[in-house]
């Protein structure tokens, strides 16, 4: 089965942006996407992908240790 590509539109609705953004990503080629015509689409995974690379990780800080009253 071929894998579903997303409008541009679809693509801003999932990142919840404005579509000038996945533009600006397609523009810049951050982002995986296939010419199909005049139209442009964006494989699912790719979506994913990008948002995969974007993730940060929170950072562990050490318990605040209590010092006790002398």
């Amino acid at each position: 089965m071929p894998e579903r590509c997303l409008s541009v539109d679809q693509v801003a609705e999932l990142l919840g942006t404005t579509a000038r953004f996945p533009r600006r990503l397609i523009e810049e080629r951050r982002i995986r996407y296939v010419k199909v015509g005049r139209h442009v689409r964006i494989p699912e995974s790719a979506v994913e992908e990008f948002i995969a690379s974007r993730m940060v990780q929170p950072l562990r800080r050490p318990r605040p240790r209590y010092r006790r009253a002398a």
